[in-house]
Order: structure tokens, then C-alpha cells, then sequence
């Protein structure tokens, strides 16, 4: 059965190739899952759409957007993360030359 996902068990046959039959509590389960899911996507659509335009704020405001992009991800590590980050960074471009 290589190349096939095994289907959970909802009342149904627990056969991988063939049609399964999903309880009335199952595909009411689905329903809502598959509602749900469907909303967190368009929320994160939303918000996708949200922050790219605070982007394009912070540009028009005279900003670097690829500054300001680090800044946002440097801000998301731990203290910690960020030193090993920025001593690993030292090393190679010392390595290189750079500095």
C-alpha cells in the first residue's frame, strides 16, 4: 500500500483504496473542521494583506521595509538565539575578510 495514507475510522469501512461511509457525528465533525480551517485562512489572508500594507506605510514614511523586516524577526529570537546568531555571523565574516 505504498503511496496511500491510511484514513481514520469514523464508522465507516476501514478500507484504504475504497469509498468510506462517515457517520452522521463524523461528517458533521468535518463540516466544522473544514469551516474552521476556512476561516483561520481567510483571517490569515487578512492579516497577510494587513501587514503589507504597514510595510508600504513604513516605506512611504521613508523607512527601509528590508531593515525594518529584520528588525521584526530579530525582535521574535530569544537573547540568547541572537548572540549565538551574531558570533556565528563574527566568524564567518571574519573569515571571509570582511572584518
Amino acid at each position: 500500500m505504498k503511496g496511500q495514507k491510511a484514513m481514520a475510522d469514523f464508522g465507516g469501512e476501514a478500507t484504504v483504496a475504497g469509498a468510506q461511509t462517515l457517520t452522521n457525528t463524523a461528517q458533521e465533525k468535518l463540516r466544522q473542521l473544514v469551516s474552521r480551517i476556512e476561516k483561520l485562512e481567510e483571517e490569515k489572508k487578512s492579516i497577510a494583506d494587513d501587514v503589507k500594507e504597514t510595510y508600504a506605510e513604513a516605506k512611504a514614511l521613508g523607512f527601509d521595509t528590508k531593515v525594518l523586516r529584520q528588525v521584526v524577526r530579530w525582535r521574535k529570537q530569544d537573547r540568547q538565539e541572537r548572540e549565538e546568531q551574531e558570533q556565528v555571523r563574527e566568524l564567518y565574516l571574519h573569515a571571509l575578510g570582511e572584518i
